[in-house]
């Protein structure tokens, strides 16, 4: 990648960044009125889009991306609640002693 290469994409990521920090002083001068108003125009348009697809059909590529997710999900769920066990821990009280 030559030097004029590299000037182009750094100008190209600068008017990517400028571009989202207008948008974001466009996003804070709107008032809560037009926020709301675009929310409820959104939510139905989600509402329509599941009245015309109500269940979308899964392959087989979705179902073993949802399964490994679902397997890194428990594990990390498991060994969240796992706790290790301490060598210098309370020993059980013998039965007889009780």
């Amino acid at each position: 990648m030559g030097w004029q290469d590299r000037g182009l994409v750094m100008v190209g990521l600068l008017y990517l960044m400028l571009v989202r920090l207008a948008g974001w002083m466009v996003l804070l001068a709107r008032s809560s009125a037009s926020k709301d108003a675009e929310l409820l125009v959104l939510r139905h348009e989600v509402a329509v889009l599941r009245r015309q697809n109500p269940k979308p059909g899964l392959d087989w590529a979705d179902r073993a991306v949802l399964a490994a997710l679902a397997r890194l999900h428990r594990r990390l769920v498991r060994w969240h609640w796992t706790y290790p066990t301490r060598e210098d821990a309370r020993r059980p009280v013998r039965s007889s002693w009780r």
